[in-house]
């Protein structure tokens, strides 16, 4: 009776999971920290005239989170600048079709405490896969939570990599 029951239970939970992938077609993207962001780095990856999928990269983030772009402005000054998840397709969606862009994590360094997960994620960005030499290099400075179920992308903050400011050796180790 008991591995009868046991055996049942298995049963369930495998069609339970298979019901909610049905559901949430993406939450596997989400199950662990490499998982959401290997996707967030291969979601707006792409070839020229590729297009992205965006549904799945509104699915990363928390319903308020920011991108936020920093740089230098023409006088000097660095700047941020506030997007949503929608504010970076409409600003950046066209431009990554229309020039191709890849971007690949070069290095990582987590630090956690409970739900909360700092993530500072070294890149090279690249407009074609088929290239050697990176076009541009930097930091995305990403904070996640993790709800008990998935994880979600609360913030990413980034800079670009310049002569004043070269990416740190110890961002670029695993």
């Amino acid at each position: 009776m008991k591995a009868k029951i046991t055996l049942y239970l298995f049963f369930l939970g495998v069609f339970s999971s298979v019901i909610a992938q049905d559901k949430d077609p993406y939450l596997q993207k989400v199950q662990t920290l490499d998982s959401t962001l290997e996707t967030l780095y291969s979601v707006i990856s792409g070839e020229k005239g590729e297009a992205r999928n965006w549904d799945l990269f509104r699915y990363l983030f928390s319903k308020d989170a920011k991108l936020i772009p920093s740089g230098k402005g023409k006088d000097g000054i660095y700047k941020v600048r506030y997007l949503s998840s929608d504010d970076y397709i409409a600003s950046s969606g066209k431009w990554l079709v229309e020039n191709g862009f890849f971007e690949k994590e070069i290095g990582r360094k987590v630090d956690s405490f409970g739900a909360i997960t700092q993530v500072f994620s070294a890149y090279e960005s690249f407009k074609s896969q088929k290239d050697t030499k990176p076009f541009m290099r930097g930091i995305n400075s990403v904070q996640l939570l993790n709800d008990g179920s998935r994880w979600w992308i609360v913030n990413i903050y980034w800079m670009q990599e310049s002569d004043e400011f070269p990416i740190p050796e110890k961002y670029l180790r695993n």
